[in-house]
């Protein structure tokens, strides 16, 4: 461990490189430049390189490193040096700016008026807010293709539900300072704003995952009827 991070294992076959404990754009951004590194320059039994808010978690296979390596030291600490060689020469590197991705959403979500209510708010002024801003997209996870992208103006930031309900493909939400959209049905307890016509996953293709880490996102607002005849069957972002 040092002042700018601290390594840990989970279980005998990840460790993790963890760079603070905090939604941090600047963070996020050197996990992934160390994620790009790493893949690009990958060792012996390296299986998956998995970027959090401001963590890098890489999976290995621990016989495979040990014996390709022929390895005197633990696996734990072969790997843990590789994750070290990564932060020292990738936080260097200009992450070159990313074209920014626009969704386009319905805002009629069922939480919109209680939101509004509870920010003293007009719903418009929700829309308005919730477009305004470009989202970094920090992370993937909890259902396929499902991006955690921060953060929202602080004037619309909620908690989340106590208790979750059903949500549709494609609803829009908001959860404290973020917000994220829901790639499959699924129970949720994100506050849901609207819904966008895009499919965000999709497993028949080759490239299943429509938003990664590190993409830049801004929303805009649609009608009921502009949802009803958006060609989601073509190309499924706009930029």
């Amino acid at each position: 461990m040092t002042d700018q991070y601290k390594i840990f294992p989970l279980g005998d076959a990840a460790i993790t490189l963890e760079l603070g404990n905090s939604i941090n754009e600047v963070l996020n951004q050197k996990a992934l430049a160390m994620q790009q590194w790493l893949l690009a320059y990958p060792f012996e039994g390296l299986k998956d390189c998995l970027v959090a808010y401001s963590s890098l978690t890489v999976q290995y296979n621990a016989a495979t490193v040990k014996k390709y390596y022929n390895l005197q030291t633990t696996v734990f600490a072969w790997v843990a040096d590789r994750l070290k060689e990564a932060f020292e020469r990738s936080v260097q590197e200009e992450k070159e700016a990313k074209e920014l991705i626009r969704i386009p959403v319905c805002y009629e979500g069922p939480d919109l008026g209680s939101l509004a209510q509870q920010r003293q708010l007009t719903e418009q002024e929700i829309v308005n807010i919730h477009t305004a801003t470009i989202y970094n997209v920090y992370m993937i996870g909890f259902l396929p293709g499902f991006s955690y992208m921060g953060e929202v103006n602080e004037r619309i930031a909620v908690p989340r539900k106590q208790h979750p309900t059903q949500v549709l493909a494609g609803s829009v939400g908001i959860a404290g300072s973020q917000t994220g959209i829901y790639p499959l049905n699924s129970p949720g307890g994100w506050q849901i704003i609207g819904r966008t016509p895009l499919r965000l996953f999709d497993p028949f293709v080759p490239e299943p995952v429509k938003l990664q880490a590190g993409d830049r996102v801004q929303f805009y607002s649609i009608t009921k009827e502009e949802f009803v005849e958006y060609d989601c069957v073509n190309d499924m972002l706009t930029k």
